[in-house]
């Protein structure tokens, strides 16, 4: 290869950089919009909270100080865990939900994204973030089985998914909380 077949490459190379740590600084604006979407969209989906489901609503204690890390970078990763977890909820027997499934779709698809775009901007490298991106990643995965427990429980019936709609609508205003400090 000629050399200026290689400082193509290299001008390539520095464009997509470029580009990518650019997308990376707009992640927060980024995810308030996505956040704002989705929870217009968690709105749109379902009807108001059925009466009927109140006396099984349940507390599932969202794990607040996952987000009250002091690097940016932990935060991140744990936006991106709860983002995976949602999506992973949401993407199973929904069949008792009766829901909008176009709404589902495009809040499906919206969180996809995000965890794509959080996964390219986030730095995965084994330093100081490592401990406690574990003991985060350990209690968010305690705070979603809890979630998947109840809707098993509850057989995927439409109460359990009204509560756990209601749950991910809480966690996605706390996660916009942090977003809007950061």
């Amino acid at each position: 290869m000629n050399a200026f077949g290689l400082i193509l490459i290299g001008l390539i190379l520095l464009c997509t950089t470029t580009t990518s740590s650019l997308q990376c600084n707009h992640l927060p604006l980024q995810q308030r919009n996505v956040i704002e979407n989705s929870l217009r969209l968690l709105d749109k989906m379902g009807k108001k909270f059925p009466q009927q489901c109140l006396r099984e609503k349940m507390s599932f204690r969202f794990p607040e100080q996952v987000l009250k890390p002091r690097q940016k970078e932990t935060v991140k990763m744990a936006i991106e865990e709860i983002f995976q977890h949602i999506f992973y909820i949401f993407s199973k027997n929904l069949t008792l939900a009766a829901w909008d499934g176009t709404a589902l779709e495009q809040f499906q698809n919206g969180l996809y994204q995000q965890i794509e775009q959080l996964e390219a901007c986030i730095i995965k490298k084994q330093t100081h973030y490592f401990w406690s991106k574990e003991v985060n990643r350990l209690k968010l995965k305690k705070y979603f089985q809890k979630i998947d427990c109840f809707l098993r429980d509850k057989q995927h019936n439409l109460c359990s998914w009204e509560i756990s709609r209601a749950e991910m609508r809480r966690c996605l205003q706390l996660i916009d909380k942090v977003i809007r400090r950061l």
